[in-house]
């Protein structure tokens, strides 16, 4: 069964098989796609397995599906990731967050990193999240220092991204900055 964990009118779950095909798609559309990190999963066979990790190994990798409440139903919103950076030093790499268009302006974003990163920190017994943003991508900066996320500095023109070298800017979390996010 899916873990599940819930939020003021959404809740993120587990990815499971039936999400495969709403996760490519959402990666692929033209407003999400240029902001998500030029090597990642592309093909549903791959993502299957990373989600078959999700489910059997949940301390190590996790594929989270976000979903809305709209009306009574759940519909599906978004997706966010963890791997294991460093398991002795209890480190996450945090990843893989894109919302679709329809329900962008509503913070669900925000309320979903929220959720995570204590569920991640607290429930999980990580010490340690860390996530690594483009640059360029303005609104996913803003997105993690809404969530609390701690700006460490930058990796200058560290990926080869749409033609041009581009900076990459390091964030990162540990259980004390919970107070007060």
């Amino acid at each position: 069964m899916s873990e599940t964990i819930p939020g003021d009118g959404f809740r993120l779950r587990r990815a499971t098989a039936d999400d495969v095909d709403f996760v490519l798609e959402l990666s692929s559309h033209d407003d999400v796609e240029p902001y998500l990190r030029a090597i990642r999963t592309r093909d549903s066979e791959t993502l299957l397995e990373e989600i078959e990790l999700s489910l059997a190994e949940p301390q190590e990798s996790g594929r989270f599906v976000i979903e809305a409440e709209e009306e009574g139903e759940w519909r599906r919103a978004g997706v966010m990731s963890f791997d294991v950076a460093n398991k002795r030093s209890r480190i996450a790499n945090l990843g893989g967050l894109a919302v679709h268009p329809d329900f962008r302006g509503r913070h669900l974003a925000d309320e979903a990193a929220r959720v995570l990163k204590r569920h991640l920190l607290l429930d999980l017994d990580y010490h340690r999240l860390q996530l690594e943003i483009y640059g360029f991508n303005e609104r996913a900066i803003k997105h993690a220092e809404r969530a609390g996320f701690i700006r460490e500095g930058v990796k200058r023109k560290a990926y080869w991204r749409h033609g041009e070298w581009v900076d990459s800017v390091l964030f990162g979390l540990v259980r004390e900055d919970l107070e007060g996010s």
